[in-house]
Order: structure tokens, then C-alpha cells, then sequence
């Protein structure tokens, strides 16, 4: 397995992260300790996971299941430092954690000590803000994003107030580093300004949604990105399962996501699935599995640290893993981007 740097931190992260976000719901927590298990044996070092998981759906009653399956993993296995352990703090809107209050000074030191009480760990290497306090376009917010009503003078008196506690988190060795998830170019930017004007930790990477067909991060973020040296952190970089293929041709398999949100979160529409054959003929041209040729992608981007992907069942993961050290020609990434031409922006 590749390992490649975290920011500019120390750091050193495996290009495949295993996504929990299914823990406690849609998988079982035997389940989810084997793909624990069969993940580590495979090379890969990074997990990712989030105060509100599990997801799909979001519920008030299993908030927080998630962390909890994985620190009784820890706990009984005695095997913490085999993995670098990502979470996040729930951010505006999110409205089954704080009732969807917005990430404060004040939120932070509760919200961190939930989350190391689940995980049974004594501290979290990489602490992510879910959601910016004013909006993001991401989730197919993109189509109507309206950011004009913004407060620039609060939002960055909000961004110094939280990289403070932070800092504080910092400094009592509860969190080593810091990310961002669904953040835009001028946020990560702010971020960092920030926190060069106060002395503060920066955030060293950011999770957003990447893949072969959601590529907003290949410009502006992009550039930023390789500059500022902040880490991509992909997450569904299987496009929430269609880039397996399975949801082709109308087919709905039984306990897959869509069987649970039938419109994916806003990604079915004709065009996706007509994207997903143009990707799967360039697979099947280069002898390749559609999943696994998507995944690798992810993995090969340059600004990208660690690819999240997730798995609902043991069989799923061990077919993703299959992308442990694939290595794409440049016959093929030439295809793919061609291919992207053709069907930009498919959801």
C-alpha cells in the first residue's frame, strides 16, 4: 500500500481510507469489526468516521454508533496504533447532533469529548469540521448556491474563535490535527490566513466529495491544494455505488444504498447513468473492473492523500480492496478525461 503525507504534518497515511459511515446501521458491528480486520490486513492504515454516523439514514437514535463500534474494536483489540483515526464535529443543519447548532468555541470541547468517550481512545489524529457554519454548494447545492448573503467580519471571527479551541485541543494532546469537509476554495483559504495571523494549528487537509464524476475540486481547490500543501481526503469516490455498475439498467439490489434513499442523495439521474456506461467501456477496454479502475483513479490524483471508500458488506470490501496498488496507464487516464469531457457534471 502507498503512503503518502497527511498536509504538512508528519503524518504518513495509506492512498485507500476505510469509510464507517454504514457502521451501525446497514452493517453489523461483527461485520464491521471483520472489515476493521481485513482492511488492516490489507495495507490500509486511515479510518474515517463522524460523531453523527451512521448515515443513510441519519437518525437521532443511532447518532454516535458508529464511533462506538469502533472504539469497542479498539478496546478489544488493544490495537489503536495500527490506525490513524479521523472524525468529525457536526456542523449547521445537522440537525440530529446540538439540534443543528453551528460549530462554536464552545462546541468544540464537548463534541471532542464524545467522540474520544465512543472511540475509547485517548486522542483523535485527525479532527474535521463537517460543514461550514455559513453553507456549502456541496451536495448538489452547487445548482442554486447563493453565497451573497454571507457575513464575511463573522465568519472569520467564527474561524478564529474555533481554530482558539482547537488549539486548546491541541495543546492537551486530545487531537493532534485538523481538517476541513465540504469546504470551497475561499473557505480553506480563510482557514488558513487564519491561523497564520494567530499562531493556531492549520488545517491540513479537506474531505469533499471526489470522484470520476464529481471533479469540482480539480480546479480552483485544486490549485490550492498543491500550493498550500492541504491534503484531499475523496469520500464516495465510487459516486455512492454507481461507478460499480450495479445500479444499471434500472436494477435496485436489496440493501444497496439506493434501495434505502432511492434518488442517491440527488446523484440518479438518466445522465449519471449514461456516464456510468462511458466509464465502464473504458474499463472494459483496458481489462479492468469499473470499481476498481474508479477507485484507483481517486487514489492516483496528486493532491489526494487517502481515497475514503466504504463498504455495506464483506464482499464489497474485498472487491474495492482489490485497488490496493493498481496502478492506471496513461492510456487510460487519457480515456477517463476524455470520457469526463464528454459527460461533465452528470448529477
Amino acid at each position: 500500500m502507498k503512503m503518502n503525507r497527511l498536509g504538512k504534518t508528519d503524518l504518513m497515511i495509506s492512498e485507500l481510507g476505510l469509510g464507517t459511515m454504514t457502521f451501525g446501521n446497514q452493517t453489523s458491528e461483527a461485520d464491521a469489526h471483520t472489515q476493521i480486520e481485513m482492511a488492516a490486513d490489507a495495507g490500509v492504515t486511515f479510518m474515517d468516521a463522524a460523531e453523527m454516523y451512521p448515515t443513510a439514514p441519519v437518525r437521532k437514535e443511532t447518532i454516535g454508533r458508529t464511533e462506538e463500534i469502533l472504539g469497542n474494536w479498539f478496546a478489544a483489540s488493544g490495537r489503536r496504533n495500527d490506525w490513524v483515526v479521523a472524525t468529525k464535529h457536526s456542523g449547521a443543519g445537522m440537525e440530529h447532533t446540538r439540534n443543528g447548532a453551528p460549530i462554536t468555541s464552545e462546541s468544540v470541547p464537548d463534541a471532542v469529548e464524545g467522540s474520544l468517550r465512543r472511540l475509547k481512545i485517548d486522542h483523535i489524529d485527525l479532527y474535521q469540521l463537517h460543514w461550514p457554519n455559513r453553507g456549502s454548494y456541496c451536495f448538489r447545492q452547487n445548482w442554486t448556491y447563493d453565497p451573497s448573503g454571507q457575513d464575511r467580519t463573522s465568519t472569520l471571527q467564527n474561524m478564529a474563535d474555533v481554530l482558539g479551541a482547537l488549539g486548546r485541543e491541541v495543546e492537551k494532546g486530545r487531537i493532534r490535527h485538523i481538517g476541513l469537509s465540504n469546504e470551497t476554495t475561499w473557505g480553506t483559504a480563510k482557514w488558513l490566513q487564519v491561523a497564520d495571523a494567530m499562531a493556531g494549528p492549520r488545517m491540513e487537509s479537506i474531505q469533499n466529495e471526489y470522484s470520476l464524476m464529481c471533479r469540482m475540486a480539480d480546479t480552483d481547490l485544486a490549485e490550492l491544494m498543491v500550493n498550500e500543501e492541504v491534503s484531499l481526503l475523496p469520500f464516495s469516490p465510487l459516486a455512492a455505488g454507481l461507478l460499480t455498475g450495479k445500479y444499471q439498467n434500472g436494477a435496485v439490489p436489496e440493501g444497496s444504498r439506493m434501495s434505502i434513499n432511492a434518488e442517491l442523495g440527488g446523484r440518479k439521474t438518466d445522465r449519471a447513468f449514461e456516464a456510468v456506461d462511458a466509464y465502464a467501456k473504458v474499463a472494459d477496454e483496458a481489462g479492468l473492473d469499473l470499481a476498481v479502475m474508479a477507485l484507483a483513479w481517486t487514489a492516483q490524483r496528486p493532491y489526494v492523500a487517502s481515497s475514503i471508500f466504504g463498504a455495506t458488506t464483506i464482499e464489497q470490501l474485498k472487491h474495492q480492496l482489490k485497488a490496493v496498488d493498481v496502478k492506471l496507464s496513461d492510456d487510460v487516464l487519457a480515456a477517463l478525461d476524455a470520457t469526463h469531457k464528454q459527460h461533465p457534471m452528470p448529477y
